[in-house]
């Protein structure tokens, strides 16, 4: 409700005071979660730490970037998430994946609260100068007790390599959940936040193996290219719109799965291209979903706690329809 209503920061002291009010609103579920610890409440201490969580989040986006109380709040969610795991009964897990040339990625993991059939599951990659604890924080009010398992990794341990190793890398994470007994390893998605949503793309096009993405549908490439040729003409322009459906829907058509697109706010989608890009989906058939973050008036804060409800809720039902029937299959 909160989110809802921010139409404006009154200045720099009003906003500095919202971030200190809900810093404080963390601190104190925080709190009530350790002496719930303290009276085996495990329920009650888990309540406690989502509430701590969702506050955090909120504080954290709040601050501006050269806030100093941006690091304490970084800091708190980390300590947070360690905590929290406390109250799961070791189902919150800390996993390093191998991967080639001996490298490992370094992941959280929450198996979905499922006991009967394998689970669907979604690799979700941080954004681009985010850590996988403060992603692991934000999203862990939307997926426990729910019917995914999530493997949450940072942008940064699958960005910063040769162009094709990114996806392999993404393949080991995929391989890791495809292993695990309570994963179904027919309903794998991926999803990607800000420049991640351009690993997601290549990854779900590179692996067929990807059920359902979360990604940019490839405008991204696509605008880069859009702006080298208008560099390399100084016209703008002098395509038509023709040959601009085709480029635009190129990548797209490469996938095999359904895909849901982010767009506008703070994203590195366009809006504007990305309901021309499900016009061209629509006409050729292809599923791909387009949603938009709610934002403030001022456009300076999203309101993550609907999105977030949108991509997993858009996530589950996809990969719920994808190899319903599949059992637990026993590991060789």
């Amino acid at each position: 409700m909160f989110l809802d209503k921010l139409e404006d920061i009154d200045g720099a002291v009003g906003r500095q005071n919202w971030v200190t009010r809900w810093a404080n609103i963390g601190d104190a579920h925080f709190h009530l979660a350790d002496l719930n610890i303290k009276k085996k409440a495990f329920d009650e201490a888990t309540e406690a730490w989502l509430c701590a969580l969702t506050a955090f989040e909120v504080a954290r986006r709040l601050a501006e970037e050269d806030d100093p109380q941006s690091g304490d709040l970084s800091a708190k969610v980390e300590a947070s998430v360690q905590r929290f795991g406390l109250s799961l009964e070791q189902r919150l897990e800390r996993v390093q994946i191998p991967c080639c040339d001996e490298a490992e990625i370094l992941a959280y993991y929450l198996p979905a609260d499922c006991s009967d059939l394998c689970a669907p599951a979604v690799i979700c990659i941080s954004r681009e100068q985010e850590t996988v604890a403060t992603l692991f924080g934000r999203l862990l009010p939307v997926v426990i007790g729910g019917g995914l398992s999530v493997l949450v990794i940072s942008h940064d341990d699958v960005s910063n390599h040769w162009r094709g190793q990114s996806e392999m890398l993404l393949s080991c994470c995929l391989d890791y959940l495809s292993a695990r007994p309570e994963v179904d390893a027919s309903r794998i998605g991926v999803y990607g936040e800000g420049l991640s949503a351009v690993l997601a793309t290549d990854f779900a096009v590179s692996d067929r193996r990807v059920a359902a993405a979360v990604c940019d549908g490839g405008l991204w490439n696509f605008t880069r290219v859009l702006a080298s040729v208008g560099w390399m003409t100084r016209t703008a322009n002098v395509v038509d719109e023709d040959v601009l459906s085709a480029r635009r829907s190129r990548l797209v058509r490469q996938l095999r799965c359904p895909v849901l697109v982010v767009a506008g706010g703070r994203g590195i989608v366009s809006l504007s291209e990305a309901i021309k890009l499900q016009a061209d989906c629509t006409e050729a058939r292809i599923d791909l979903e387009l949603t938009m973050p709610q934002m403030t008036q001022t456009g300076e804060i999203e309101n993550f706690v609907s999105s977030d409800d949108r991509i997993f809720g858009w996530l589950e039902q996809k990969l719920k329809t994808v190899g319903l029937h599949n059992h637990c299959r026993p590991r060789q």
